[in-house]
């Protein structure tokens, strides 16, 4: 029987689109970078609780990195405008978690946040544990897991509220946005509360 970082690395290697966003997020050099998020969620849900994966319906791809030493907006737009040069087709959106506190509170309002101190810390603040999971390629073109909560509910089709950095109201706006039975209509879906 496949581990689910296994069953999660089948899938990926099967999405040839995947597979190049994730050999230029490593051909990119930003510093220790991942995608994740709904990306990797629209892969495995389309896949296995929906009618396949379509690319063409990605709305971002989250790239995520991690360098304390470039903490402006203005940064993260460079490392976007160098994904998108490498290949301009996907909706590419870079992100220091190095800097998220330094916009995090403006953005979504509450109170400051701590800096994170790796990619790790901040992908287990993701607003549901299922999107709570990232990879990237190491240079030998091996897939690498970050996945905090672990891939039950990512590989399962759990759709779950993740209360470390969103509210419930939060969790129902995104989930009103989503729709996750409707796009896939194997999910199950927990109302958060």
């Amino acid at each position: 029987m496949m581990t689910g970082e296994e069953e999660l690395r089948e899938l990926v290697s099967g999405s040839n689109w995947l597979t190049r966003a994730l050999t230029v997020v490593r051909d990119s050099e930003l510093p220790d970078a991942w995608i994740g998020a709904g990306a990797l969620r629209d892969l495995v849900w389309g896949e296995r609780h929906g009618d396949g994966f379509d690319p063409a319906r990605v709305r971002d791809v989250d790239v995520v990195f991690f360098d304390p030493t470039r903490l402006t907006r203005a940064d993260d737009d460079r490392a976007t405008a160098r994904l998108a040069a490498m290949w301009p087709q996907p909706p590419w959106q870079a992100r220091n978690q190095a800097a998220v506190h330094t916009w995090y509170a403006a953005k979504f309002g509450g109170d400051p946040i701590e800096p994170y101190r790796s990619v790790a810390e901040a992908v287990a603040t993701w607003p549901e544990y299922a999107t709570a999971v990232a990879v990237s390629l190491d240079s030998a073109g091996r897939l690498r897991v970050c996945a905090p909560y672990g891939l039950t509910d990512l590989l399962a089709g759990v759709w779950r509220h993740n209360p470390t950095r969103v509210d419930v109201a939060g969790s129902r706006q995104r989930l009103a946005r989503h729709r996750p039975a409707q796009r896939w209509p194997g999910v199950t879906v927990i109302e958060p509360g």
